[in-house]
């Protein structure tokens, strides 16, 4: 096991909170026992606690002072009341990581005392083990914390580790949002299948499948995506037509702002925008 008995204390046990709970365990990366969530919500920390067998607690300092190591996994603006509600009082965890947008290594490790912090971005698909993480860790973090950490995002999917924090940023709008991306662009094209005449059934299971088979026969190829959507650009067929309505309505410089806009904004939170 990768934390030898060690106790993981999750500070905010949302879905993406769970989603590591989750993997952890799958993955036997540690035993429940092991876990402490802490959360608000009493009724929500009951069903964590029957469904994996772990501890929970809705004080935040309870469950921390137990902990060798800390997962803080609340919205940015949560922040504001965890941050100052732990100050001082996690200077014995060896290990803390920060899956929060936007907020920085310095701004964490000052504000609880404890520069021991790693700070990543993953994203939702890691519910199903599916996701990627971004992360980056103060130089105080030793070697077996670094590894522990990579053994904990691993538990979501894939992960990539940045040595600069400027990435962490670019990955909250890339990544971190990018499955609200493809859900809206996989709802217009279910929604234009239903106009079309299709039932909603049928168009939801083309869009889905087109959508999950695109992208494993990307991943397998190893062609630059243009080579591949020239596969299936015929000259002059139906494809074509598509594509250009698609450029002249300006897709591209639709999508590009909308991610810069996600740069700019976690980057506004980690300087304490509203």
């Amino acid at each position: 096991m990768a934390f030898n008995g060690e106790t993981i204390a999750f500070i905010g046990a949302g879905v993406m909170g769970e989603a590591i709970i989750a993997g952890l365990l799958r993955q036997r990366l540690l035993e429940a026992r092991q876990i402490i969530a802490s959360d608000p919500r009493a009724e929500h920390l009951e069903g964590l606690r029957a469904k994996y067998g772990i501890g929970a607690t809705t004080n935040n300092v309870q469950a921390a002072e137990k902990a060798d190591a800390l997962v803080l996994a609340v919205k940015p603006q949560g922040m504001d009341v965890v941050l100052p509600e732990l100050s001082g009082k996690v200077g014995a965890a060896r290990l803390i990581v920060s899956i929060v947008a936007g907020v920085p290594l310095a701004t964490i490790a000052e504000r609880l005392g404890n520069p021991r912090i790693v700070r990543s971005m993953p994203n939702t698909p890691g519910q199903i083990g599916q996701g990627i993480t971004v992360w980056t860790a103060r130089v105080e973090v030793e070697a077996a914390q670094r590894k522990q950490a990579e053994k904990l995002l691993g538990a979501l999917g894939e992960q990539i580790y940045a040595t600069n924090e400027d990435f962490l940023d670019m990955a909250t709008a890339l990544s971190g949002s990018g499955p609200a991306y493809v859900f809206m662009f996989m709802e217009a094209l279910i929604d234009v299948g239903v106009h079309m005449g299709f039932a909603r059934r049928d168009a939801e299971s083309l869009v889905t499948q087109t959508l999950l088979g695109s992208v494993l026969y990307a991943r397998q190829s190893g062609l630059h995506s243009a080579q591949l959507r020239n596969q299936v650009t015929s000259p002059g067929g139906t494809t074509a037509a598509a594509l250009h309505q698609m450029e002249k309505g300006g897709l591209r410089t639709v999508l590009s702002e909308g991610v810069w806009a996600a740069y700019r904004r976690s980057q506004a939170l980690g300087k304490g925008g509203e």
